[in-house]
């Protein structure tokens, strides 16, 4: 009993150090791939994963924080430097550390389209960002990418279609797909009253 408080401890104090050490390497970013991202990601994450009590939730909380900490579209780095040299220093066990950065790499979309992780822990954390990529912060995300990249509006609309719009069936958990229904319909209603307002006459 006492080992298992000392290691639930030791997790904890290592997912706080997460979030800190991703709100100093997103410090200044502007463009929807920020801490606040991370967290919101992490968050989702664990609540799907009450679901699956097989799932091991260390590796769920600091795959889904650090999932970012080396987005090519963010950072120049190979084979995960910046959260391998984060773990390493938090004294994370080398094999926990492969299984991390394996569920990070099954995350992105645009590399990993078609593909399903093969752990529920990749499962989980895949769906978990792709949750926040849709309803109200999915859109407010979107323009706001748009607009630090100078695309104009109607670009960033189509990426409702090229991506938005498809994350709904590609969910890997039930608790995922019932939480992505009600974001979809948001993004649907969103979208048919933008077309209303966007009316020529």
């Amino acid at each position: 009993m006492i080992k298992d408080m000392t290691e639930e401890k030791r997790n904890d104090e290592v997912i706080q150090a997460a979030k800190e050490y991703i709100s100093n390497l997103f410090k200044g970013n502007a463009d929807g791939h920020d801490a606040e991202h991370s967290i919101r990601v992490y968050q989702n994450a664990c609540r799907i994963a009450v679901r699956y009590p097989e799932a091991d939730l260390r590796v769920v909380s600091l795959a889904a924080l650090l999932h970012d900490a080396d987005d090519y579209k963010l950072f120049n780095t190979e084979d995960f430097q910046n959260a391998r040299t984060f773990l390493i220093s938090q004294n994370v066990d080398s094999s926990v550390i492969e299984r991390i950065c394996e569920v990070i790499g099954g995350v992105s979309f645009s590399k990993n389209r078609g593909k399903k992780p093969e752990t529920i822990e990749g499962k989980i954390v895949q769906d978990a960002d792709r949750l926040d990529a849709m309803g109200a912060i999915g859109i407010a995300r979107t323009f706001a990418y748009g607009g630090k990249n100078g695309r104009p509006l109607e670009s960033s609309l189509q990426h409702f279609d090229d991506k938005l719009l498809l994350l709904k069936d590609e969910m890997n958990t039930e608790e995922a797909r019932r939480l992505a229904e009600v974001r979809h319909k948001y993004m649907l209603d969103f979208l048919s009253e933008y077309q209303e307002e966007n009316k020529k006459i």
